[in-house]
Formats: C-alpha cells, structure tokens, sequence
C-alpha cells in the first residue's frame, strides 16, 4: 500500500453485523476511481463482532468508546487517522454504488468544490410502510446545496482547516460542518448520481417516532448554534415546524372540544377536512419525487405528522438546555 491514497473511505457503525460486510464489499468491489482506496471502519463500542469482520475483509479498525457516542466522533477518528487526499465517509448500513467515487472526483475538478454528495435511496422500500415513505425524504434537487448527509466526499484539507465535525453535537453534525466549510467560501455540490443505498430498517412506529423526535432536537441544536454565523441554519425550518405543530394540535383538540360540547361528531368534520387539504396539497408538491399516487398520499401525511414529534425534539432540547442538562444520544434502532 502506498503512502498517499487517493481516497480513505470512512465507515463508521455499530452493531451493523451483516450490513457492515456488505457495506465494505461494496466498497472493496467499486470501480477503480484512478487510485488507491483506503479502507477504514470506526466501531462506537459494538456488542457485536462488528471489529473483528471489518478486519477480515482488510479495513484497518478503529474503536472508540465516548462517554455519549455520536457519529461526529467516530467520523473524526477516522478521518484523523486516514492518509488519503479525499475522505469518503459512509455509514455501515449503507450499500456505495460502484461509479459514486469517479463521478464525485470528477466534480472535485472546481477547486471551490469542498464536499461531494449523491443520490441517498433506501434499499427496501418494500419492508416497511416507514421504509416506503421515508425514501422520498432522501431525494433533493442536484446542484449546490446548503448542507450534506452522513454520505459525501469531502477534501481533507478543507476537514483540516475547519477542525472536523463537532462532537458535541448528537445530530446534525453533518450540516453544521457544512456551514463552516461555506464560510471559507467553498461549495457543497449535489451531483445527479446514484451515491448510496441505505438501510433504514424502520419497522416500528417507536422508531419512527425517536428518528422525528432526533431531527427535532438537531433543528433546535444546530439553528440555536449557526443563529449569528454568516450562513445561519435552520432558524425559519424550527419557527415553521413550532407553528405547524400548535396548528395541528389545535385543530384536533379544537374539533374534538367542539364535539364534545355540541354533542355533535359532525363538528370532526372541519378538522379533518382541514387535514385532507393539507395532506393532498403536500403530496402534489412531491409530485417531483415519485409517480405513484399511494405513495404520494401516504407521503404527505407523512409530512405534516412528523411535525409533532420534531415540535417533541425541540422542546425536549430547550428543556435540557434549562435543565442545564446533557441530553443522551437519541438511538431509533
């Protein structure tokens, strides 16, 4: 092995098991991108035999044990540790689609280009209705961005420049990096290529639920951090999603009331057709996103529920915030 690889691919996971030697054969097997790639893997403290797998198939292994382990540490151990030139970094329940790394090099030719992302899809949409639903949310316009996910290439020495990802963030790391990185004046670019296939694995409402409660706390975090810096984050998505939660909770215990008191069910009827308008309207905007009808519904129902527990995250951070309080890594798997 070389000195200086072109790419070091950063996988990060825990307890991925089986999903984890799938995700480094997909590496292992994509096509040559003009050089060398290193392959490591960083363990947040797995139960599982996820370090030792990871060794055989040839990634070099690091493990870290945080006293509150987020993403942000293992992505930063690994980068650390890396030689190469560019940093991939992938999760270990996702799949890296073979042509990913040349056409995200390729887009690496403008200098002003920092980090580099694709198109994100769930593997098995077909496993779950969450897993069919939340698919739609990975898919974003191509073209320069304001932030990226936890898939992207990134240039080393613009990680270098910026100190890496914040490991006092537990979500939402990614994009706040990405604040910083267009600070220096540089580029996020979206490109119109596969990039990866994720494995959400989403098959509980619980889940389902943790996952919104967790972007929830991310909106507060980030938007409360970025609120006086020259690319501020968030701040209108949290005042949006703070009033559209009251709204449809007030519409719903506002019906139910008026029900109530009348002694009349019919009184249900403004609520819900209040309901039917929003969620229709929604699935014709995503219109862009998928052809089938079902989906579409199921989707803009999607959009507007998920709105409360995100209100739930919010709240949850303001009030460790007040607490004085640490709020533990929020897991939905």
């Amino acid at each position: 092995m070389s000195n200086n690889p072109l790419i070091s691919v950063v996988v990060i996971g825990r307890n991925e098991g089986q999903r984890l030697a799938a995700c480094l054969n997909s590496i292992i097997t994509a096509h040559n991108p003009g050089g060398e790639l290193e392959l490591i893997y960083v363990d947040s403290d797995s139960r599982d035999h996820s370090p030792e797998l990871a060794a055989s198939l040839g990634a070099l292994v690091l493990r870290v044990k945080p006293e509150r382990p987020c993403a942000a540490i293992g992505r930063n151990a690994g980068w650390r540790a890396a030689r190469g030139t560019y940093i991939l970094f992938l999760d270990g329940d996702t799949l890296l689609h073979p042509d990913f790394p040349q056409a995200a090099l390729a887009a690496m030719s403008d200098p002003q280009v920092a980090v580099v992302w694709g198109h994100r899809r769930e593997a098995y949409p077909e496993r779950s209705l969450y897993n069919r639903i939340l698919d739609l949310d990975w898919i974003y316009p191509p073209g320069v961005s304001e932030f990226c996910g936890g898939d992207a290439l990134m240039r080393r020495d613009v990680l270098e420049r910026v100190g890496g990802f914040s490991e006092d963030l537990i979500a939402g790391e990614e994009p706040e990096l990405c604040q910083r990185i267009r600070a220096l004046g540089m580029i996020i670019q979206h490109i119109d290529q596969p990039m990866t296939l994720h494995d959400l694995a989403i098959t509980r409402f619980q889940a389902y639920w943790r996952r919104a409660v967790r972007a929830g706390h991310a909106y507060a975090e980030v938007s409360r951090r970025m609120k006086n810096t020259a690319f501020p984050l968030w701040l209108r998505d949290a005042r949006r999603n703070a009033v559209h939660a009251a709204v449809l909770i007030f519409l719903a215990l506002g019906g139910a009331a008026a029900a109530v008191i009348s002694g009349q069910p019919a009184a249900l009827a403004g609520p819900v057709l209040a309901y039917a308008v929003l969620i229709l309207r929604s699935a014709y905007k995503a219109r862009w996103k998928k052809a089938d009808a079902l989906t579409l519904l199921l989707y803009g129902a999607h959009s507007h529920f998920q709105q409360i527990p995100i209100a739930w995250g919010q709240l949850s951070y303001w009030l460790h915030k007040f607490k004085n309080q640490r709020q533990a890594l929020i897991e939905y798997k």
